[in-house]
Parts: structure tokens; sequence; C-alpha cells
């Protein structure tokens, strides 16, 4: 997954707020927001997407979703523009304009962002989905991802890091703000993790196997030797096994293991 830089944070931070927070503001703010945009986008480099672009913004703030459409018209000049309110727009728009990206705001009404993702995964749509969202919630960048969305914004994001959003996904490639990037290395750590721990799983026998789930079921070594009418001495061979096979030490670890993955069992 990619993250590009902040370079230009310093000269566009000033101006982000104008642009990024105007619907924590008063009406005056947001007329300061769309005054700014100008000033803002000329600030930045301008970088056109590999080819031509069909691109769906749905906010159902319409100050915010002008003003991200402008920077977006000022940057890509050769993509089209499509915008939605709400979730049931943006569903419409997806079949009626069938577009190549689409940029989705998680609070909407009538369907939310992940909702919108979702069916469009579902119906099989080759649609680059980036999330826009206030939102720095690992619960939510999870949920996103889990998904299959390619790329997570956050609304504070300056211009060159919008700009690169839209350039990396449509090659292909995941993006998210950067300062979300602890998440993705939890993520990507807990991915491994519980690829190793179905490796363990896979090695045990189905003896092995079947005593962890009595293990998981707080059953004490003499009830499971009762249970498979072998001898308690067997058992915890049998536990010394599996704990070897799982990479586990500590006299609980097996157990703490068996109530962690229960519903793996």
């Amino acid at each position: 997954m990619h993250a590009a830089g902040r370079a230009d944070a310093e000269v566009l931070a000033p101006l982000c707020f104008h642009v990024y927070s105007p619907f924590n503001a008063d009406p005056g703010d947001r007329r300061v927001c769309v005054a700014h945009l100008n000033e803002l986008t000329k600030n930045s480099v301008t970088s056109g997407l590999t080819k031509r672009q069909t691109i769906l913004v749905a906010d159902d703030h319409p100050v915010f979703r002008r003003g991200l459409v402008q920077i977006l018209e000022e940057q890509f000049p050769r993509a089209r523009l499509i915008e939605a309110g709400n979730g049931s727009e943006a569903l419409i728009a997806v079949h009626e304009h069938k577009p190549t990206i689409a940029i989705l705001d998680v609070d909407m009404p009538k369907r939310n962002g992940l909702e919108v993702a979702a069916e469009i995964r579902r119906r099989g749509l080759s649609i680059a989905v980036v999330i826009l969202t206030m939102h720095d919630n690992e619960e939510f960048f999870n949920r996103a991802m889990d998904i299959g969305v390619m790329g997570y914004l956050l609304k504070d994001s300056v211009v060159s890091e919008i700009t690169s959003c839209l350039q990396t996904v449509s090659a292909g490639r995941h993006y998210y703000t950067p300062s979300l990037g602890e998440y993705w290395v939890r993520r990507d750590q807990n991915k491994q993790q519980q690829k190793s721990i179905q490796v363990g799983l896979s090695a045990l026998t189905p003896t092995e196997r079947n005593i962890l789930k009595l293990i998981a079921g707080n059953k004490t070594t003499r009830e499971i030797a009762e249970d498979l009418f072998i001898s308690p001495k067997t058992v915890e061979n049998h536990r010394s096994n599996i704990a070897g096979k799982l990479g586990l030490r500590g006299n609980n670890a097996v157990l703490r293991f068996a109530l962690e993955n229960k519903s793996r069992l």
C-alpha cells in the first residue's frame, strides 16, 4: 500500500482548513472555503491521470462536494466529474455513468459510504473506491479495507494527497492518508499472525484438534481424559505436542490460545 508524504503540507495547511473543515463552521466560513479554492489549487502541482477517468464524488454536503469537484477539475482537466448527494444517488450514478473512480463520504444518508462500497464490490464492478472521511478511526479503516476499497483519505488532506491518491488507485494500487500508517502496519501484522495460526492449526492431528476444542470449552485434563477414554498422561502429551506445533510457551499458553481462537476450532 502506498502513502505519499506531505511535502507541501506547510504551504497548504493554512488554506486546508477552509477547504476541508467547512461543516463545523458557520455559513460565513463556508463562503471563505469556496473563495480560497483557486488560490489553493494554484499552489499545487497539476498532474494528469494515466488515462481519461470518470470520477464520482458522493457527499451529502453540497459546499464540500462542489469544492472538491472544483479541485478535481483543476487537477484533472480531462476527467469527467459526476456528483451524488447521498448513497442511493451514488449507486444510481454508478449504474448510469460507470465511473472508474468513486470518492465516497462515510456519513451519507440513504446508504453510507461503506455500504455503497460494499454494494459496488458485490456487483463485481471495476471501480477504484476511495473513502473520504473525517473519521480518524481504526475500526472504520479496517472495515473499509475489508470491503476492498483502494483508498482512504481524511477530509483534512491537502490537494497533493488527493491527486496522489487518485493517481495511485487508478494504477491499481492502494493509498491511505500517511498519518494512518500505523493502522496499516497493525493490520498487516494481524494478517500475518492469522496466517501463522491457520498454518499451525492445519498441522494438528484430528485428536489434537479435538482436545484443543475441549480445552476451549474449559474442560480439565481429567475431564478430557474421561471424554476421550484415554489417560490424563496421554492428554498432557497431546497438550505438549499442540504447544510445540503452535509455538506456544508457558503454563496457560494452550488454554489462552484455545479461548482466543475458539471460533476456528
